[in-house]
C-alpha cells in the first residue's frame, strides 16, 4: 500500500521538478547527470538531454570552465557557490545538497543581486574616488596662493571626478558685478562675452548668488526653459549641463562658480551635496587669494618704487637690469641696483643686498639708496662712500646688514675702480678674452666691518662688459656660491659665443646712431634675459631674490678730449682763454666759446687767487661739454652771499649762474673744480 503511494507521488514530484522555475541537477557519485530539468537543460544551454555526461564537461561547454577544482562537499553538509557564466554574463546560485549515492544541484538565478552589488561598490568606489578628489582639493586649495592657483586647483581636482568640461569663477565687485577670474573649456570668445556680467542678470550663476543656494540644470533645453533670454548661450559655449555654486565666505556672497558638462547629466543627492562642499572651499581659498594678490600686487608696487624705473643711458655705458622676487613671497626684498651719472662723463654703477626680507629690509634699501645718490654727488671714491654707508648701516640697528659694491668707471682712462662690502665680485669679459672675476677677498658687510675699505682697480678696452649681481642669481640650498659663479661664467661666455653681446667700437666720430644704440641695448636685454633663464629656470621657487646689472663699456674717443698745464700767475686765465676758443672752435662749438671762456677764467682766477698749483684746463666733449681746473689744494670752494660793497666773492655765483651743473672732486693731487654745459640741439659737424 505504501509502494503504491509512494509511485503514485513521485509522478507529479517529477512533474513540478521538470518545469520548476530554477534549474535541478541530480548527479551520482562520479558527477555523471541523471536528471536535468528543462530550466538546467537552458541554463546549460545544452542541445540534448545532459543525462549520463559528466556535469563538468556540460559546464566547460556552457562557458564555466575550472569549476571542478572549487567544488567541495563539506562533510555532507549543503555548500553554496556562485558561479558567473560566461555566456550572457549571468550569475547562479550552485546549492549542492548530498544524499546517498549521489548530488542534488539546485541552480537559482541571481544575476540581479550581483548586478546590484556591483553597482553598489561601483557607487561606493566612485564616491570614494571623488572623496579623495575633495581631500585633494582641499590640500591644492590650502596651497594655493594666487587667484589663479585658485583656478587651476579647481579645474585639476574637480573637473574631472565628475566629469566636467568646463569651469569659469566670477568675483563680486563693489558695483554689484560678476567678473570672470578664471575659465577653462571655453572658447576664448565665449570668455570674453562673459567676463563682466550685471548680478540682477539673468545668468545662472548670477540668480545662484541671489537665493545664495546652487542651481543644478541638467539639459540645455532645462536652460532654455529656465533662462529664455539665453537661450544662445548653451550653443555658444558648447555644454549642455550645468551647476552653478555661489561662493559664501564671512555670510557674504562673494563670488560663484560655474561647472559645466559637454552631455545632459542628472545629479544625485550626494552629487549635489559634494557640490555644496566645495562651493565652500572654493570660497574661503578665492577670498584668501584675493586678499593675497592684493597685498603681493601693493608689495611688487612698492618694489618697483624703490628700485630705479629707468636706468640712465650715458655715452660711456649701456647698462640692462633685472629684478626677479624670490618665489610667490608676498613680503618685499632688499636687492637694489642704480647707474649714476658723475661729472667727466665717468659713472657710477652700484648694486647691494639687504640681508632678510620686508618692510623694514625694502625701508632700509630705499635710504641706502638714497644715502648712495647723495654721496656720488660729493663724488666721493669707492672706498670713502662705503665708509659712510657703513656708519649709516652701523646706525640702523645691530640685526640690519647690507652688501654692497659700488664701482666708478671714467671713459677717459678706460680705469674702473671699485670696492666690495660682502658682496661678490663682478663678472669681468675684455674682448677677446675669458670671463674673469677680479681678484681680492671682500669687506665684511655693511654694518659689520670696520674701515678703511679696499679698493680694486682695472682697466677695461672698449666694448668690455660688466656683469653685477647678487647672491640670488649664483646661490642656493642646493649650489655653492663658489659653483653657482662657476655658472655664470659658463653661461655668459656660451651667450657671448652666440652673439648675445655687441662689440662695436665707436672711436670716431660722430657718435653711434640711434639704431646702433638701440641693436646693442637689445643685445644686452637679450643677455640679461639667457643669464636668468638658464641659471634661474625656477626662480618662481627660489628664496632670495636676485638682481642683474649688466654694463657695456665705451671709451671717450681721444679728439673728445683737450688738457693744457697753465702757469701759477696772473696770465693764466687769459692763457685758459685762449685754449677754450681754439679748441671750441675745432670742434665746431663756437656758440658756446663765450660762455666758456668765463667759466674757466673764472675757475682759474679762484685757484690762482686762493689755491696752489700745478693748474691743468681740461675740456671733454661728451654728452654735455665739461670744463675742469685741478689744483693741488684741497680747499673746498663754496657759493658765499656777498653784500653790495663787497669787490669780490661773487665767482662761483657765476660759475652756478653760466652752467647746468658744477661740483668739485678730490684727486691724489688735490681737487678739480668742473662745470657742464649742454651741448647745441644740433651741433655742427667739424671740417
Amino acid at each position: 500500500m505504501l509502494g503504491d503511494n509512494l509511485a503514485a507521488a513521485q509522478e507529479p514530484l517529477g512533474h513540478v521538478l521538470r518545469h520548476m522555475s530554477d534549474g535541478f541537477l541530480v548527479v551520482d557519485d562520479d558527477w555523471r547527470i541523471t536528471f536535468a530539468n528543462l530550466e538546467a537543460e537552458r541554463i546549460l544551454a545544452s542541445a540534448a538531454d545532459p543525462a549520463g555526461r559528466s556535469l563538468w564537461d556540460v559546464l566547460r561547454e556552457a562557458g564555466v570552465p575550472h569549476l571542478e577544482a572549487r567544488r567541495r562537499s563539506a562533510d555532507g553538509m549543503p555548500v553554496d557557490l556562485d558561479v558567473q557564466w560566461r555566456t550572457g554574463r549571468s550569475w547562479y546560485r550552485m546549492r549542492q545538497s548530498p544524499f546517498p549515492g549521489g548530488m542534488a544541484i539546485r541552480l537559482s538565478d541571481v544575476t540581479a543581486q550581483h548586478r546590484h552589488k556591483e553597482e553598489r561598490a561601483g557607487t561606493e568606489r566612485a564616491a570614494a574616488r571623488r572623496v579623495a578628489r575633495i581631500q585633494q582639493l582641499t590640500g591644492a586649495l590650502a596651497d594655493a596662493l594666487t587667484v589663479q592657483d585658485v583656478v587651476d586647483a579647481v579645474a585639476d581636482n574637480v573637473l574631472p571626478p565628475f566629469g566636467a568640461t568646463g569651469l569659469s569663477i566670477f568675483y563680486r565687485g563693489e558695483d554689484e558685478r560678476l567678473r570672470a577670474v578664471g575659465a577653462v573649456g571655453y572658447s576664448q570668445d565665449f570668455v570674453t562675452d562673459t567676463l563682466d556680467l550685471p548680478l540682477a542678470d539673468d545668468w545662472p550663476i548670477a540668480r545662484a548668488m541671489r537665493e545664495r543656494s546652487p542651481v543644478f540644470i541638467t539639459s540645455a533645453d532645462d536652460f532654455v526653459k529656465c533662462h529664455p533670454s539665453l537661450a544662445h548661450v548653451p550653443a555658444e559655449g558648447g555644454k549642455n549641463a550645468w551647476v552653478a555654486l555661489p561662493l559664501i565666505a564671512s555670510g557674504y556672497a562673494m563670488g560663484g562658480c560655474v561647472i559645466a558638462f559637454d552631455r545632459s547629466r542628472t545629479f544625485s543627492a550626494e552629487e549635489r551635496n559634494l557640490f555644496t562642499a566645495i562651493s565652500g572651499l572654493v570660497a574661503q581659498a578665492l577670498e584668501r587669494a584675493r586678499l593675497y594678490d592684493a597685498e603681493h600686487n601693493r608689495a611688487q608696487e612698492l618694489q618697483r618704487g624703490l628700485l630705479p624705473r629707468a636706468l640712465p643711458s650715458p655715452p660711456a655705458v649701456r647698462t640692462a637690469a633685472r629684478y626677479l622676487p624670490a618665489g610667490k613671497d608676498m613680503e618685499v626684498g632688499g636687492d637694489w641696483y642704480d647707474v649714476m651719472r658723475l661729472s667727466a662723463e665717468r659713472v657710477a654703477l652700484v648694486i647691494g643686498d639687504v640681508m632678510g626680507h620686508g618692510v623694514s629690509q625694502a625701508a632700509t634699501m630705499g635710504r641706502l639708496s638714497t644715502a648712495v645718490h647723495a654721496l656720488a654727488d660729493l663724488e666721493l671714491p669707492p672706498d670713502e662712500l662705503l665708509t659712510h654707508l657703513n656708519d649709516l648701516v652701523a646706525r640702523f640697528g645691530d640685526d640690519s646688514y647690507a652688501t654692497c659694491l659700488y664701482m666708478i668707471y671714467d671713459p677717459t682712462t678706460g680705469e674702473c675702480v671699485f670696492s666690495r662690502a660682502g658682496h661678490p665680485p663682478p663678472a669681468v669679459f675684455r674682448p677677446g678674452g675669458p670671463v674673469f672675476y677680479p681678484d681680492g677677498d671682500p669687506d665684511p658687510p655693511l654694518g659689520a666691518a670696520s674701515p678703511p675699505f679696499d679698493t680694486f682697480r682695472m682697466h677695461l678696452p672698449e666694448g668690455s662688459l660688466l656683469v653685477l649681481y647678487t647672491d640670488g642669481l649664483v646661490e642656493s640650498a642646493t649650489l655653492e656660491i663658489d659653483q653657482g659663479m662657476a655658472e655664470l661664467a659658463r653661461v655668459l661666455t656660451t651667450a657671448l659665443a652666440q652673439d648675445a653681446v655687441p662689440l662695436e667700437i665707436c672711436d670716431t666720430l660722430p657718435p653711434p646712431g640711434p639704431a646702433v644704440v638701440r641693436k646693442e641695448q637689445n643685445r644686452l636685454e637679450s643677455l640679461c634675459d639667457a643669464l636668468t633663464t638658464t641659471l634661474l629656470p625656477g626662480q618662481h621657487s627660489t628664496t632670495d631674490d636676485t638682481a642683474l646689472l649688466i654694463a657695456c663699456t665705451h671709451r671717450l674717443p681721444a679728439g673728445d678730449v683737450a688738457s693744457w698745464p697753465l702757469r701759477e700767475e696772473a696770465t693764466a686765465a687769459g692763457q685758459a682763454r685762449g685754449h677754450v676758443r681754439d679748441q671750441l672752435a675745432s670742434w665746431g662749438l663756437e656758440e658756446l666759446t663765450v660762455t666758456t671762456e668765463l667759466l674757466a677764467s673764472e675757475l682759474v682766477a679762484n685757484v690762482v687767487r686762493h689755491a696752489k698749483g700745478p693748474i691743468r684746463l681740461r675740456l671733454l666733449r661728451g654728452e654735455v661739454l665739461t670744463c675742469e681746473v685741478s689744483d693741488g689744494s684741497l680747499s673746498t670752494p663754496r657759493i658765499r652771499r656777498s653784500s653790495e660793497t663787497d669787490e669780490g666773492g661773487r665767482g662761483l655765483q657765476l660759475v652756478a649762474a653760466l652752467s647746468s651743473r658744477w661740483g668739485t672732486r678730490y684727486t691724489a693731487t688735490g681737487k678739480c673744480i668742473w662745470t657742464e654745459q649742454l651741448l647745441p640741439t644740433t651741433p655742427p659737424q667739424p671740417t
